[in-house]
């Protein structure tokens, strides 16, 4: 289980992130929400390593993160940054075979699990294509895939920290993307999504945790804080909520 107490992030002086405590559980999708300059993706470098805190620790497995060695962290944290650099014309397969780098289950286990996850993520379609002549949206979702195949199947003690992962994706696909994160975390897996769109982490995340200016501002399950006030008080949006009417999540109207 990844979990960070008291976390607090400065930079060139001033705190961009603060008072961040929380545990990311097995079988559950975290969302993070706020707007733009709220510390979101701060706090996924934080999560992952990629940032040292100056206050509070991250704990892997109640081992503080930075005591795990490379390969015994890529085993179990996974990370889908919000844009993905490759420049070479690697094949589709060839890009989402990069998640079982750190791992030594042979080529036989290693190419139903590259399958596995490019079915998952709706790309088992692009199998042999460039990676170059995909469209952003298709290299986002191949994306998706590696990180999926470098924790497959998902199990309680892994962790997959995503940020922005429907960012560049038709409506069609934002879906389908989150229904395999979702069912990534129903096997076991903790999972934490940095997300934009309100009623996308209302329907797929069991806890959303609202940023404001580098502090939380709410952290609960989404019907307590996909409310009218918090909502307002973040965003400065004028919102209307009211259940969905087949699945009960809350589903939000912009007046």
């Amino acid at each position: 289980m990844l979990s960070v107490q008291d976390l607090q992030i400065r930079r060139g002086g001033k705190t961009v992130l603060a008072d961040i405590t929380l545990d990311l559980l097995p079988r559950e999708v975290l969302g993070v929400l706020g707007p733009n300059g709220a510390g979101k993706s701060t706090l996924l470098g934080a999560l992952c390593g990629e940032l040292r805190p100056n206050q509070g620790k991250v704990w892997l497995d109640q081992q503080a993160l930075e005591n795990w060695s490379g390969s015994q962290r890529a085993q179990r944290l996974a990370v889908l940054p919000q844009t993905s650099t490759l420049d070479f014309a690697f094949r589709v397969e060839e890009v989402v075979g990069m998640g079982r780098l750190p791992h030594q289950t042979g080529r036989v286990r290693d190419d139903e699990i590259i399958q596995a996850a490019l079915q998952a993520a709706d790309v088992a379609h692009l199998k042999g294509r460039s990676y170059l002549a995909l469209s952003g949206g298709e290299r986002q979702r191949v994306h998706l895939a590696r990180v999926l195949a470098q924790l497959w199947p998902g199990e309680a003690g892994q962790t997959l920290l995503l940020d922005e992962p429907t960012s560049m994706l038709d409506p069609l696909h934002q879906h389908t993307t989150l229904q395999a994160i979702r069912a990534f975390a129903d096997r076991g897996a903790a999972v934490l999504v940095i997300l934009h769109d309100l009623n996308l982490a209302a329907r797929y995340c069991d806890r959303i945790l609202l940023l404001e200016k580098g502090r939380p501002h709410a952290l609960d399950m989404p019907a307590q804080v996909m409310r009218p006030e918090p909502l307002k008080a973040v965003f400065g949006l004028d919102v209307l909520v009211q259940p969905h009417p087949e699945r009960g999540h809350p589903l939000i109207i912009t007046r």
